[in-house]
């Protein structure tokens, strides 16, 4: 049962307590919820077994079809933007999975995305909530800023100071949220910096673009590094402009979109100097973002063009693989945990922003099926978002929490040697929740083992 409450934030109410529609939409002019998608909604439930938080609570309000009707009531003057009915939009992971599982078509993401927008219009948060979410995107969409936190962090770990922290128990004394937070932190790599041109090998057959990520850059940078060496082996020229800003997907997903429409505006200028063919992406949330970019900027006469032109050149990482005509040569994967001859068993992960939002699940199978004596495990209820989802698993960690918690148990059902993703958060969120469980089981992003197949490294 969730705890969020049920939608009664209603238009007006009278005297005796009736509920009295005003007429008078909720929403301002600028790109409410469009109501021709709303309307697409024919509520048959499909998308109820799919959706996070419906399945942890069975509360109707929480569902997609239930956040739709919200919306419906806000547009109609029946509902106002208040905690009640904002609670229930917060609750949303926004992973997409209803609208693989819709037999309508139903966007839901252009109508969450857009309700989103809204509520950070339309609506006060209390001000601890908006101190929180100002320091996470003012950190997490600013590589060098979230650079300069690592510094810290790294040592906090390497002092051995976590390690005591953690053994007395001070994490379960901090507040919820920052509790998360200590949780999730990874191993603080030292920083990895990609070269801004790399050439290809051999005969180059494509020039392309590497967009960097803030969370992948400063947190996972072997992924970028992994990224560039494998694209270079297949004959592709890299290039990756260290100037890059944050792509917007996150700002995008909150709802802040003045700052994302900016954001985007600098990459598209960034990389139309840049002349490539093709912008490779290696994180799920990202790629969803700038794939979409037309949308996002339909509105500026200097950029709509531009932005479909630059949206239409963008590909994940295993996405443009599985495209290309493979030329470097794959080894069998050695790695901790695997022994003898048998295939080394990976969990493959679907990020929701990849396989729900982008359309993109055989692709990835496809190009780690290349590798030798590598067996792909399906993992229970793959449709079904582990938690992380963007910023969730920090401004919402308790149901996250819950979420991973029951992706690690179907990941461990199937006794893999290591798990692979396709995003950062997906990988931080799995990190966490195996070790929360007791597991030891390495997790990487898939282009890691496609990188050690060429190298011939061991993981």
């Amino acid at each position: 049962m969730s705890s969020k409450g049920t939608a009664s934030a209603k238009g007006e109410m009278t005297s005796n307590g009736a509920i009295q529609s005003t007429g008078i939409s909720a929403y301002d002019a600028h790109h409410p919820p469009a109501g021709e998608l709303i309307d697409q909604c024919v509520h048959c439930g499909f998308c109820l077994p799919v959706c996070p938080t419906y399945i942890l609570w069975r509360e109707e309000m929480d569902s997609p079809r239930g956040r739709i009707y919200l919306m419906k009531m806000a547009a109609e003057g029946d509902a106002a933007i208040n905690q009640t009915w904002v609670s229930h939009f917060d609750a949303c992971l926004g992973c997409m999975a209803c609208m693989t599982a819709c037999p309508s078509g139903v966007d839901y993401g252009k109508l969450i995305e857009a309700t989103r927008a809204q509520i950070e219009r339309r609506y006060t948060r209390p001000s601890s909530e908006k101190r929180f979410r100002r320091f996470l995107f003012s950190t997490f969409t600013h590589p060098e800023r979230l650079s300069l936190l690592a510094l810290p962090l790294r040592l906090y770990q390497q002092s051995g100071l976590q390690t005591l922290v953690r053994r007395i128990g001070i994490p379960k004394l901090l507040p919820k949220r920052l509790q998360a937070m200590e949780t999730l932190l990874p191993q603080v790599p030292a920083p990895e910096k990609v070269p801004e041109l790399i050439p290809a090998h051999g005969e180059r057959r494509r020039r392309v673009g590497l967009l960097l990520g803030c969370v992948q850059r400063v947190f996972f940078p072997q992924v970028n590094a992994a990224t560039a060496r494998v694209l270079a082996a297949e004959g592709c020229e890299v290039v990756a402009p260290a100037a890059q800003p944050c792509c917007g997907a996150l700002l995008v997903h909150t709802g802040e979109e003045e700052q994302a429409v900016q954001l985007a505006r600098r990459t598209i200028d960034l990389f139309e100097k840049a002349e490539v063919d093709t912008i490779i992406i290696n994180a799920a949330g990202c790629g969803s973002t700038v794939k979409d970019y037309g949308y996002l900027l339909r509105d500026d006469p200097e950029y709509a063009e531009r932005a479909k032109a630059f949206s239409a050149k963008c590909r994940d990482i295993l996405e443009f693989l599985a495209e290309l005509e493979p030329r470097a040569p794959l080894r069998p994967l050695s790695a901790a945990g695997s022994s003898g001859d048998r295939p080394i068993r990976v969990a493959y992960h679907d990020a929701c922003h990849l396989q729900h939002a982008q359309r993109v699940r055989s692709q990835p199978r496809a190009v780690l099926g290349r590798i030798p004596n590598l067996e792909i495990l399906e993992i229970p209820e793959a449709a079904v978002c582990c938690g992380s989802a963007g910023i969730y698993n920090l401004v919402q960690p308790e149901t996250a929490a819950e979420l991973g918690d029951r992706k690690a148990g179907h990941v461990t059902s199937v006794n893999p040697d290591m798990v692979v993703s396709g995003n950062p958060g997906c990988l931080l969120q799995l990190q966490s929740s195996l070790a929360r469980a007791g597991h030891n089981v390495a997790v990487h992003h898939g282009i890691e083992l496609v990188d050690a197949s060429i190298r011939g490294v061991r993981l």
